[in-house]
């Protein structure tokens, strides 16, 4: 089986750390610690290096009426709103459980999360992101994100909701 051809890099997108994007753990893990952080400036540039430059970083969530409500935006999108955020609010997101899924080159997660103000902090929201990588033979890429949050009419599945002895090994 041959590998896919690498993906070639945009002049504008910035370089990788290479441990960031060597597996799905740590392209997770990159995700998650690039947007956590007290409040200011975020390393958007990291973030952006995580992403293929055609991606795309979805919310999904009900307005106060029931009706749906869906926000899409490409990666300069996210990293200017949730930017302008974060220079003001501290926010800190983490993982619950990872659903991992693969076949081939592809890679689908579902990743519970939980969203906090401050560290050791109970959390804000929590909810699922489900994020679709790529792996072009030399490195993960993350291809999109799409998420809603947890609701009193959407709850997160018992599997999903807290770590099991096993997700924590």
């Amino acid at each position: 089986m041959s590998l896919p051809t690498p993906v070639t890099l945009p002049a504008n997108l910035p370089q990788p750390r290479p441990d960031d994007v060597k597996s799905i753990d740590s392209v997770l893990s990159a995700l998650y610690g690039v947007i956590s952080g007290p409040a200011g400036p975020r390393d958007w540039d990291r973030f952006r290096s995580l992403f293929l430059s055609q991606a795309r970083l979805t919310s999904a969530t009900k307005n106060a009426d029931g009706t749906s409500r869906v926000h899409p935006m490409g990666v300069e999108d996210y990293a200017k709103g949730a930017g302008d955020y974060f220079l003001q609010h501290a926010f800190f997101e983490s993982p619950i459980v990872n659903r991992v899924q693969t076949f081939g080159n592809i890679s689908q997660i579902f990743s519970s999360y939980e969203s906090r103000r401050a560290a050791g902090e109970a959390p804000f929201a929590r909810g699922i992101n489900s994020i679709q990588l790529l792996n072009d033979g030399s490195r993960w890429w993350i291809v999109s994100i799409l998420w809603d949050e947890e609701r009193s009419d959407n709850p997160l599945p018992k599997e999903l909701a807290s770590k099991s002895s096993a997700d924590q090994k």
